[in-house]
């Protein structure tokens, strides 16, 4: 559903900390710096992170899945794939 790096980046591009994307989401910040710290894929209560995506996406962020194409206009950043 969203990666740790897309919260993080998220977080960056609205220029907002752990404790405002809290705020914004209703979920405590203990959760959220425990989802921004694992690695891959993040991992919770499904209504947490539905709670965390949909607040980030109010708030102007689009997430992007891997192989989605943006359907949004506006600046952004992907992170390309690595080389095999």
């Amino acid at each position: 559903m969203i990666t740790a790096s897309q919260m993080r980046a998220a977080r960056a591009l609205l220029g907002i900390d752990q404790r405002q994307l809290a705020k914004l989401s209703g979920v405590s910040l203990p959760t959220i710096q425990r989802m921004e710290a694992s690695d891959g894929n993040v991992r919770g209560v499904v209504g947490s992170l539905t709670k965390i995506v949909d607040a980030i996406e109010s708030a102007g962020v689009e997430l992007i899945g891997n192989e989605q194409i943006s359907q949004a206009r506006g600046r952004g950043v992907r992170l390309k794939e690595a080389d095999q």
